[in-house]
């Protein structure tokens, strides 16, 4: 193969776009997997296929796809994910389900295809997208904490499972990243969460599409069940195990 191939869930815009581009400008084969379409004009050695990751039918097409097009799969980033806030008691019980759904189901579903086939390469990387969140210090996302607390058990536990055949499983946690979501904020909120970082300062969708990188280059070799955050110092005092 000329390059190697990733998938990238989400990869249209935010976090997903920077790390698609990052991908793209290493010389992988980025396959964009996004239940949003793009206008963009893509470019070479760049595949958009609209899946759904809460459909467990629509990701096994889309390895099949990939694998019927590509041979094989050398890395996944499962960064697609959503958010419904509210507090619990306000909370419907579809915006649990469906943040479940597609942030923790959604992730597993990927990894277990991704799996299979990395397991019989006895080669691989997978990096799942959790959340400075997980560390459950968000009031108002007890559905969206509960599902980014979830990969990261998730992450360590395939880390036991596919070290053996050569597969590093990690994650990475961003805190306050400069996207699309955190551009909606009030300006006062903004003001005040900034406040809150010991470097004063919201992170790029960059500083995450670097650290992908990484993890998915030989440089990463002897690292896997790692769950890394990337977010100006926030979790400084809590509780990581």
């Amino acid at each position: 193969m000329e390059n190697k191939t990733v998938i990238v869930t989400g990869g249209t815009q935010g976090i997903g776009k920077a790390i698609s581009n990052k991908l793209l400008e290493e010389n992988y084969f980025v396959v964009i997997a996004d239940i949003t379409d793009t206008d963009e004009k893509l470019v070479k050695n760049t595949l958009f296929v609209k899946c759904d990751i809460s459909k467990e039918e629509e990701i096994q097409n889309l390895y099949s796809m990939i694998i019927s097009k590509r041979k094989k799969i050398d890395a996944v980033v499962n960064n697609a994910g959503i958010i419904r806030d509210n507090v619990i008691w306000k909370m419907p019980k579809e915006d649990m389900d469906k943040v479940i759904d597609i942030n923790l189901k959604g992730t597993w579903m990927m990894c277990k295809e991704a799996a299979k086939i990395m397991k019989e390469q006895k080669y691989g990387r997978i990096v799942n997208i959790s959340s400075r969140a997980w560390l459950g210090n968000n009031a108002g996302q007890s559905n969206y904490t509960a599902s980014k607390a979830g990969i990261v058990g998730l992450t360590r536990v395939l880390a036991l499972e596919l070290g053996k055949y050569n597969v590093n499983v990690n994650a990475i946690a961003p805190g306050l990243i400069d996207t699309p979501l955190t551009q909606n904020l009030s300006e006062n909120v903004l003001k005040d969460l900034i406040n809150a970082q010991p470097t004063k300062k919201m992170g790029k969708p960059i500083d995450i599409a670097n650290a992908v990188s990484f993890l998915l280059s030989e440089k990463s070799d002897f690292i896997t069940g790692q769950i890394i955050h990337i977010d100006g110092g926030k979790s400084i005092g809590s509780t990581i195990f």
